[in-house]
């Protein structure tokens, strides 16, 4: 009786530890080089976007597709980025917006009215909590 239940025992802890495990978040593999999520579109990004700027530039945005769409037009219309064939430009926009997609934990929320430039209050006044 006491193996029976030792053995009892020992099986419910090993379900609950392999349900600890099941529910724990699974780290995104990423590339050593240039910090993107090792996943479909990712060798595209890099090699079009780190051509002109730092891949962390690209990994710290955060944005649906009409957001990475809208930065790539900028970046065409601006900064004198080339013309992406459509499969590519596709590839890359649904990598991105997959995986550096709006986040809670993304970009800093904006900031209120009163602490921006031009505002009535006066640089000497403590900020509202």
């Amino acid at each position: 009786m006491k193996a029976s239940r030792h053995a009892l025992g020992r099986a419910l802890f090993l379900l609950a530890l392999l349900g600890t495990l099941a529910a724990a978040p699974v780290q995104a593999e990423t590339d050593p080089e240039s910090g993107l999520i090792k996943a479909p579109g990712w060798e595209a990004v890099k090699a079009q976007c780190g051509v002109c700027h730092s891949h962390k530039l690209v990994t710290a945005q955060r944005g649906d597709e009409a957001f990475w769409t809208g930065l790539i037009r900028w970046m065409q219309a601006t900064q004198n980025l080339w013309a992406l064939p459509e499969p590519l430009e596709g590839e890359i926009v649904s990598y991105l917006a997959t995986h550096y997609n709006e986040t809670d934990w993304g970009r800093r929320p904006n900031l209120p009215p009163t602490l921006l430039p031009g505002s009535e209050r006066t640089s000497g006044e403590a900020a509202a909590p």
